[in-house]
């Protein structure tokens, strides 16, 4: 395949070179499953590879003191955190903790955090790992409001949410009967009622088969195996049901109207090993109907898996063969398929191919047909299905109809046209699908548009976010940063313009218009019940052996130059900062403790331990905030 080659400073190899390197590799994995993938088109056959032609970089340019366009919400992969990008600049922010210990802000250490992270009955925590791999926000009117971000655990099988306004996470719910949790995408609508136009539920896929339940049982027979698919209300951040289904769930996706949530599958075969997952010619992608499920459920149509008390439907393709009454529709699609998203106008989804080089076009409108017995097959659902390229991973959507579409095995983005596609597949020879290439570094992975999931898809810019780097950056050792490119889209040709390395491993992210993003500077004291509101209210309790410090911390002073405890002692301390001004943070440490946390303005946090250990332990201010800072600090008292 030819491509025009983009010159680069530095570089070891050429494009072609670095590209045949790992496509090597890929190809030589893909030729054990004994799977043929068509080459994809040459320059001038169904679109150029774009060069970008001149571009003018200083129009990307965030100078100091300007602020950024976006704000990009990206998971942070097996840090088990979501970061908080801004574009065009590719500046990092912030990173949120949320299933991981962070010693700076003291998520994981705080009685607060663990409380809402899940503690043994001893007050160790459950889980001190994570893997975020999906963030999407809440919505109200199809596009996003501001309120949350949801977020999953894929090894774990919990789903978090993070309040937009303060950044931080204030709810995590562990989902039963789930093994790899990766899919998860908040409503739009509620199905029977459109007036209530804003996320009331979040949906869930389960990627792994496991026994249900998976309690010792069935441990070698594989054909016992399934999944389920989980519902969660957005505000307890509770079950409310769970659909048992064929396949193993990859990506999730919910349309305009409230109606279907759907989910690509791989492994309808329900296979425990390799050569038993890739037996059948196609996979599927599976439409649930919503008013029907939530129906079953209210007519006690349901069971339920061990120990849980969430209802559960029988969601299988057996039980689910006439469309008059199913709670589900198998949509079949090119093998293994990765990735399913809706167009801005909730007329389509599209499906990647993965292992085949297409992507699969799925009309809304025809999936309720056959919910209403109207079409007799869920393949006639499909509208189009144009080949692309090699690889194709994940599609985003402009404003204008076009499609973009990460190739991993190509290291490009193809741009397609859908009215375009679908003529196509009418048979109309004529038709352009694709219109444009673009090269990536390297091998991308999902790719987003700016707005492009929102009735609000603005068509500026597309982010690809690459699984290598190789040479792109300064070296750092064997384990490199991934690369997410910047891309405009505004134009008829796409262009690259930003490099931004990015610690690993970024699975997702979500580009929000900062106008839309409403935070909370200073926090509310009486938000707090167990605030300290005085300076004067410092004290000491001792209740046995279970001590209780209230403290307060000032710039430069804490309210308690010290406090005394004995060996052995239960010790809670409660901090309150009563400082007013913006972006005034304190920290409280203790050393040979493990004791370090952050407080913010008007903010009360609290930490329990065990002083186990006799002496002098100064308690000292870790986040700096005055020109005493050094100063800052207590004197814990152990006594032996």
């Amino acid at each position: 395949m030819t491509k025009t080659k983009e010159p680069t400073e530095n570089t070891a190899l050429d494009d072609a070179g670095r590209r045949n390197f790992l496509n090597t590799a890929a190809f030589a994995g893909l030729a054990g499953a004994s799977l043929g993938l068509a080459g994809c088109q040459p320059d001038g056959e169904g679109g150029a590879t774009s060069t970008g032609g001149s571009i003018d970089y200083g129009k990307y340019q965030v100078h100091p003191g300007q602020l950024d366009e976006y704000y990009a919400f990206s998971s942070g992969g097996h840090s088990g955190e979501v970061r908080i990008y801004v574009l065009p600049s590719g500046r990092l922010l912030k990173r949120i903790p949320v299933f991981n210990i962070d010693c700076m802000t003291g998520w994981g250490i705080t009685n607060e955090s663990k409380k809402i992270l899940g503690t043994h009955p001893d007050g160790t925590l459950k889980y001190w790992t994570g893997d975020t791999h999906h963030v999407h926000p809440s919505y109200t009117d199809g596009t996003y409001d501001g309120r949350y971000l949801f977020v999953n655990d894929k090894i774990h099988g919990r789903i978090a949410r993070v309040r937009l306004d303060t950044m931080e996470c204030d709810k995590i719910t562990e989902l039963p009967n789930i093994q790899g949790f990766h899919g998860i995408f908040p409503d739009k609508c509620d199905p029977l009622d459109s007036a209530v136009n804003y996320t009331t539920r979040v949906f869930c896929g389960s990627e792994f088969h496991t026994p249900l339940p998976n309690d010792g049982r069935d441990l070698d027979d594989p054909t016992r195996y399934s999944c389920v698919f989980t519902c969660v209300d957005a505000e307890t951040l509770e079950p409310r049901w769970q659909c048992q289904v064929d396949g193993n769930m990859d990506l999730v996706a919910t349309s305009y109207d409230g109606k279907l949530v759907c989910s690509n599958q791989y492994n309808t075969e329900g296979g425990a090993v390799f050569a038993d997952m890739m037996l059948r010619e196609r996979d599927a992608c599976v439409f649930l109907n919503v008013a029907r499920i939530e129906a079953a459920v209210k007519a006690g149509k349901t069971f339920t898996i061990g120990d849980s008390k969430v209802p559960v439907v029988d969601g299988t393709q057996a039980a689910n063969a006439d469309p008059a009454t199913a709670l589900t529709c198998y949509v079949p699609v090119p093998k293994n398929p990765h990735g399913v998203n809706i167009s801005p106008d909730g007329r389509y989804y599209a499906c990647s191919g993965k292992l085949s080089p297409t992507a699969t076009l799925i009309a809304h409108d025809r999936v309720l047909q056959w919910f209403e017995g109207r079409l007799q097959d869920p393949r006639e659902a499909v509208v189009a299905e144009p080949e692309i390229g090699l690889g194709p991973l994940h599609s985003a959507f402009d404003n204008r109809g076009f499609c973009y579409t990460t190739l991993f095995l190509d290291s490009q983005i193809v741009k397609w046209n859908i009215e375009a596609a679908i003529k196509a597949y009418q048979g109309d020879s004529s038709a352009q699908v694709v219109v444009d290439r673009l090269d990536v570094h390297y091998q991308p992975g999902h790719g987003f548009t700016s707005m492009g999931e929102t009735r609000e898809a603005d068509g500026k810019y597309f982010i690809s976010d690459n699984k290598f780097a190789k040479d792109r950056f300064l070296p750092v050792g064997p384990l490199h940063p991934e690369n997410s490119q910047l891309i405009d889209i505004s134009g008829d040709k796409m262009k690259l313009v930003h490099d931004t390395p990015v610690w690993s491993e970024p699975h997702d992210s979500i580009v929000v218009r900062r106008d839309i993003i409403k935070t909370r500077q200073i926090y509310n004291m009486d938000d707090f019940p167990h605030a300290v509101k005085s300076p004067l209210d410092c004290r000491v309790e001792r209740n046995g052996r279970k001590v209780t410090v209230y403290l307060t911390s000032q710039a430069p002073t804490f309210g308690l130059t010290e406090f005394k405890v004995k060996r052995g002692d239960e010790v809670t301390i409660i901090l309150t900062n009563h400082d007013k001004v913006e972006d005034l943070t304190h920290g409280f440490a203790i050393p040979k403790h493990n004791i370090n946390f952050i407080v913010n303005p008007q903010e009360t946090k609290s930490v329990a331990f065990i002083a186990d250990k006799p002496g002098v332990y100064w308690c000292y201010c870790t986040h700096f905030c005055h020109a005493l800072h050094l100063e800052m600090r207590s004197r814990m008292l152990v006594e032996a």
